[in-house]
């Protein structure tokens, strides 16, 4: 006789039993859409050498007319009111700063390399590499909340309730690293806005296409084969509870929360095996090391993020989101995004600089940019140093680099002072389009049935921005 949970906790009559297995059944239910009526596209719709991602996802906002959209009307303008011919563009959202004093950005600028691209001396190891950037200046939404901002950013949609880029990405084109997982999360300096969840989650995509959460320091959660325990009991064991989680879903008929349950013992099994060499950045010369940063204490962190993305686009993962918080400024702008910079731009540029002299770089696309920009004008009554912005989605600047991008270019413009596009108006659906695009994947033959509904990445369609490549 075989039992199951729900026979040993209900039908024997355990009563306290029964309330713990319904609360469990709660927790772990979820709408799946009838799976053998989905198209699961895998592999890429046309040709392409691009082979992954790399998020850099500045959380928190940094602002653009500080780092790479310069408004040299700001300086003339300081300590003015917003002009009433630029208050009559700038969106009827919360939080757009229109009735405070303009502020002219604490940083100055100046162009590099062959394309003369203007970058802010916050940033000057990143403009050292501005020829292979492509800057767009004029993204734009209507979310002035972190949460929901990042949401859109990362999955577009405020509401949390879609599957991310990442998870898009690997169900689409799966992953070329069999040990390691295809979908990869770090995050540092968790400061400030919460992660939010739904930016490696699945949404309604079957959850096998979650990002997996990494520490640089302990690796992979609970990947470290404990003491006194040999790769063969581990293997005897994997073989018991597959055999016993198959009897119990041939009960469930489809259930994408097992079915990723079930691969995920064997994922973390090839990981035990695999993860400790990828994550052990000694292996590392001390020249690759101090290019990220990370004999220096500012740096560290981030730049051991940067080199593990490095090492995990080797491995082939598909998609890798670098989290580093902090960036919401709302006073002491100056000092906030001076020690942000601080920790992040000479990894960023390492991160560069090493998949280009690895012939990685073509074949890996890297976005950097956060949820939103921030106002030209000055948040509050604050003077001096102590001054800050607010959160600004009608305008704001994100750039691309490697992955066929065509770099030493700007795209869009914002007006005078960086409130709302004049030129080029993009959403995150047009970027994430062209993100997709990049890799090959057409975003309307890209679907999920949910609902009855094919959904595709970019939820209503968004434009490729054909001028990037």
């Amino acid at each position: 006789m075989q039992f199951n949970r729900r026979v040993l906790l209900g039908e024997a009559g355990l009563g306290f039993g029964t309330l713990a297995l319904n609360a469990l059944l709660q927790s772990n239910s979820v709408a799946h859409a009838d799976h053998s009526k989905t198209r699961q596209l895998q592999g890429a719709h046309f040709p392409s050498h691009v082979k992954s991602v790399i998020f850099l996802f500045m959380s928190g906002g940094p602002s653009h007319v500080d780092t790479f959209d310069p408004k040299p009307t700001l300086t003339k303008l300081e300590g003015e009111p917003v002009p009433a011919s630029i208050v009559g563009n700038v969106p009827n959202i919360p939080r757009s700063g229109v009735n405070s004093k303009l502020m002219a950005s604490p940083f100055s600028f100046q162009k590099y390399g062959q394309s003369g691209i203007e970058v802010s001396d916050l940033l000057p190891e990143t403009a050292k590499h501005v020829d292979d950037l492509c800057v767009i200046r004029s993204l734009n939404h209507r979310i002035p909340v972190h949460g929901p901002g990042e949401c859109v950013t990362l999955t577009g949609s405020g509401l949390g309730d879609r599957p991310s880029l990442g998870a898009w990405f690997t169900y689409g084109l799966g992953s070329e690293a069999e040990n390691l997982p295809g979908f990869v999360v770090m995050s540092s300096n968790t400061t400030g806005p919460a992660p939010q969840r739904p930016g490696w989650g699945t949404g309604f995509l079957p959850a096998r296409y979650q990002g997996t959460l990494i520490d640089d320091q302990r690796g992979v959660p609970y990947s470290k084969l404990p003491d006194l325990y040999s790769t063969d009991d581990r293997r005897k064991q994997l073989n018991f509870i597959h055999w016993m989680n198959q009897q119990h879903l041939t009960e469930q008929a489809s259930n994408s929360e097992l079915e990723a349950r079930i691969e995920s013992y064997e994922l973390g099994f090839r990981m035990q095996m695999t993860a400790p060499e990828v994550l052990d950045l000694t292996t590392e010369t001390s020249h690759t090391q101090q290019m990220y940063g990370i004999d220096q204490k500012p740096t560290a962190e981030f730049g051991r993020h940067c080199l593990l993305a490095r090492r995990l686009v080797e491995q082939g993962v598909r998609f890798i989101q670098l989290r580093n918080g902090g960036w919401d400024a709302h006073g002491a702008l100056k000092g906030n995004h001076t020690n942000r910079a601080k920790a992040t731009d000479l990894p960023v540029a390492g991160l560069l600089q090493d998949l280009k002299q690895r012939g990685l770089l073509d074949q890996t696309l890297v976005l950097w940019g956060g949820e939103f920009g921030r106002t030209p004008t000055t948040e509050g009554n604050r003077t001096g140093d102590s001054r800050g912005r607010d959160h600004s989605p009608a305008g704001y600047t994100m750039w691309l680099a490697g992955g066929g991008v065509r770099g030493g270019q700007v795209i869009g413009t914002t007006d005078e002072l960086g409130y709302v596009p004049v030129e080029r108006p993009l959403s995150p659906h047009d970027l994430h389009a062209t993100l997709l695009h990049s890799l090959g994947l057409d975003q309307h033959k890209l679907t999920y049935l949910h609902n009855n509904r094919e959904e595709i990445p970019t939820v209503l369609g968004g434009e490729v921005i054909q001028e990037v490549f």
